[in-house]
C-alpha cells in the first residue's frame, strides 16, 4: 500500500483493537508496524493478533512488521496496611526494607535486594513515575534510610525507578524469556528490549534471539543514555521510550536528548521510534491538544523514521482516529519547505564503503533528474536499503527483497516501501524487474524512469555496486503490467 508519507506509524493492539476489521482499518488508516505489548495479554491472545495480522497481510499482498515489545524488570514496592497507602510528608524520614510486614507511614518493604546492593548515599529513588521522591542517607544490603524531598500519597505496589546507579540486574527476566521465545517461535520482525542499561543487555538479547528477529534497545534509562553509542553498535534500532526516560532524567533534558539519538540512529542507518505520550489525550478525546500535535510534529522534523501510539491505538476510544491524526501530521509536515531544508542540513554520512557511496550517489542523481520517480534497491538483507533511507531522498524507495523477514522489518524504515520479489541472478532481469515493480505499485508510469541500485553477486549481503538509470518502457518480465 502506497502511503503519502515518509515517516511510518507504529501502533499497539489490545482490546480496543483486537479483531479483523479494526486492525485492517487501522493498516488502511495508515499504521506500517504493530506492537505486541507483551507486558499485557496472554501469549494465546498475542498468538491470535498475529494471526490476524498475517492474514491481513495476504489479502492485501503488502508486508507488515509486527513488534513484540518485551517489560522487563519491574521494580515496585509492597503492600500497606492501610490499603489506601500513607501520605508522606515533605522532609519526614521513610524506610526501604526487605521485610515483608505491610508497610507504614514509616517504612514499607522494597522486595529487590539488588537494589540495595547497589544503593549509595546520596542517591535518589523515584516512586509512583517520580511524584514522590526520596534522598537516601544512609543503607545497607537489608535497607534504606532516606528523607521525603517530594511528598504524596505512596501505595501498594507502586513503581520504584532508581536513575542514579547502574543496578546489578538482568534486562531480561524470566518472564522476558518466555515472552522472547514465544514471539519468535510465532515470526515477529523486531523485538523491543526494555531496561537496557548496558550494551552486554542487547549480546544477550541477541544470543537468545539468535537471527530470528531484529532486535532493539528501549532507550529510558540514564546508564544506556551514557553507553548509547555502544548501545547502538550492538542494536537493530532505537526506541526513544520517554516515559521512564522523563522520570529517571529532569524532562527538560529528554527533547535535546531525543534529537541527538535521531542523529546519531540516522547516521548508522538504523531505524528510529520516538515513543510514549504522543497523541495521549486521544485516548478519551477524538480530538489530540495543539501540543501533542507539535510532539509529533517535532519528531518528524528530527528525521525519526517512525513516531508511535501506544494506549491511543490498544485501549483507546478513538483508534483509528489517532492513527488518521498521524497519518495527516506527518503528510502536513512533510509537505513544509521547512522539513526538507532541516533534513538535508542534519544528512550525515561517512561515505566510507562503496555501498555508502552508491546510495548518496543515486539519492542526488534521483533529486536533480526530474524523470527518475523512484529509487529501486536490491537488497538480501535490508542493509541497502537503509542506507538508501539514511539519504532522506525526495525521491521514494522501493526496496526489492527475495526475502519476505527483510521486506517486513524494512517496513520500520523512513521513506521504504518493500516488495517481495524472485530471486535474481541476471543484471538485465533485476533491471526489468525492476521497471515491472515500479510501474506496478503506482510509483512510475511508461514515461518515466527509475533509479537503480544492487550489488553483483546478487543476494550477498552488503555488496551493493551498481547503479543505473532505466527507463519504464522496457518490456517487463515476471510481473503484471497494470496497463
Amino acid at each position: 500500500m502506497k502511503r503519502n508519507r515518509n515517516v511510518k506509524i507504529v501502533a499497539t493492539l489490545g482490546p480496543a483493537s483486537s479483531d479483523y476489521d479494526t486492525i485492517r482499518a487501522l493498516f488502511e488508516a495508515g499504521v506500517d508496524v504493530f506492537r505486541l505489548n507483551m507486558s499485557h495479554g496472554t501469549h494465546e491472545e498475542q498468538g491470535e493478533r498475529h494471526k490476524i495480522i498475517r492474514q491481513i497481510e495476504k489479502d492485501l499482498n503488502a508486508p507488515i512488521a509486527i513488534l513484540a515489545d518485551l517489560q522487563g524488570p519491574k521494580l515496585r514496592v509492597g503492600v500497606f496496611a492501610n490499603d489506601g497507602g500513607e501520605m508522606l510528608e515533605e522532609g519526614a524520614s521513610f524506610r526501604l526494607d526487605l521485610d515483608a510486614t505491610p508497610g507504614d507511614v514509616n517504612r514499607v518493604q522494597l522486595p529487590h535486594p539488588e537494589i540495595f546492593a547497589a544503593l549509595k548515599a546520596g542517591a535518589n529513588l523515584l516512586v509512583n513515575d517520580g511524584k514522590i521522591r526520596l534522598k537516601v542517607e544512609d543503607c545497607s544490603k537489608e535497607h534504606a534510610n532516606c528523607t521525603v524531598i517530594a511528598g504524596g500519597v505512596i501505595s501498594n505496589r507502586k513503581g520504584v525507578n532508581v536513575p542514579d546507579v547502574v543496578l546489578p540486574l538482568a534486562a531480561l527476566t524470566e518472564k522476558d524469556r518466555k515472552d522472547l521465545e514465544f514471539a519468535c517461535s510465532i515470526g515477529v520482525d523486531w523485538l523491543a528490549l526494555s531496561f537496557v542499561q548496558r550494551p552486554e543487555d542487547m549480546i544477550e538479547a541477541r544470543s537468545l534471539v539468535q537471527g530470528r528477529a531484529k532486535v532493539l534497545a528501549k532507550i529510558e534509562k540514564p546508564s544506556a543514555i551514557e553507553a548509547f553509542d555502544d548501545v547502538l553498535e550492538e542494536s537493530d534500532g532505537i526506541m526513544v521510550a520517554r516515559g521512564d526516560l522523563g522520570v529517571e532524567l529532569p524532562a527538560q533534558q529528554v527533547p535535546p536528548l531525543q534529537k541527538q539519538m535521531i542523529r546519531k540512529c540516522r547516521k548508522a542507518a538504523k531505524p528510529v521510534i520516538v515513543a510514549t505520550q504522543m497523541l495521549e489525550s486521544m485516548i478519551e478525546s477524538p480530538m489530540p491538544t495543539r501540543a501533542e500535535v507539535t510532539d509529533v510534529a517535532n519528531a518528524i522534523y528530527e528525521g525519526t523514521d517512525a513516531v508511535m501510539l501506544s494506549a491511543e491505538s490498544a485501549a483507546g476510544k478513538y483508534p483509528i482516529e489517532a492513527v488518521t491524526m498521524m497519518d495527516n501530521i506527518a503528510q502536513e509536515i512533510e509537505a513544509d519547505s521547512n522539513y526538507r531544508q532541516i533534513i538535508d542540513a542534519s544528512r550525515q554520512t561517512d561515505g566510507s564503503s562503496v555501498s555508502d557511496g552508491i546510495v548518496a550517489a543515486a539519492r542526488q542523481l534521483a533529486e536533480i533528474t526530474t524523470d527518475i520517480k523512484v529509487i529501486c534497491c536490491y537488497t538480501y538483507s535490508g542493509t541497502t536499503a537503509r542506507f538508501v533511507a539514511r539519504e532522506r531522498s525526495v525521491v521514494p524507495t522501493l526496496a526489492m527483497t527475495p526475502n519476505t523477514a527483510t521486506a517486513r522489518a524494512l517496513c520500520l524504515s523512513w521513506g521504504t516501501r518493500s516488495v517481495v520479489t524472485p530471486v535474481m541472478d541476471r543484471f538485465k532481469q533485476a533491471v526489468l524487474n525492476a521497471v515491472g515493480q515500479a510501474r506496478l505499485t503506482g510509483y512510475a508510469k511508461k514515461e518515466d524512469m527509475i533509479l537503480l541500485t544492487a550489488g553483483v553477486p546478487f543476494n550477498v549481503p552488503g555488496s551493493t555496486n551498481i547503479m543505473r538509470v532505466a527507463p519504464c518502457d522496457e518490456a517487463l518480465i515476471s510481473v503484471s503490467d497494470p496497463e
